[in-house]
């Protein structure tokens, strides 16, 4: 049961005024802090691009043909940075300069991905 703060007000409705209030003060300062924008979220999302890149990656790991810095960067969204790269349960292996080998990690691969002994916030 709910205990009565003041004349007549409980506890829950003091702290819904008071949040009421907090809300009120943001959002006379500019725009709200709760609200997104495209920018923050990553903005659209192009699915034509997306399945295209998927559709990609499947034919590179079926036919396991050697791939480019870029084509790795390309299908990994982002560039790697060592010999060995896992991203998004895919790995990719340098065989020599510019040569790349794209294959699917293991399950085994991704649990010593999180169990390295460095802490993760």
């Amino acid at each position: 049961m709910a205990e009565a703060v003041g004349p007549g007000v409980k506890a829950e409705q003091a702290l819904a005024l008071v949040g009421l209030g907090l809300m009120q003060k943001l959002a006379a300062s500019g725009e709200a802090p709760w609200s997104w924008s495209e920018a923050e979220d990553g903005g659209s999302c192009d699915v034509a691009q997306l399945r295209h890149r998927l559709e990609l990656i499947d034919l590179a790991l079926k036919t396991g043909a050697p791939l480019s810095t870029a084509e790795v960067t390309f299908l990994l969204g982002a560039r790697p940075g060592a010999a060995q790269v896992e991203r998004g349960g895919l790995k990719a292996r340098r065989l020599s300069r510019n040569v790349w080998k794209l294959s699917q990690a293991s399950e085994s691969d991704r649990a010593s991905a999180f169990n390295d002994g460095r802490r993760r916030f």
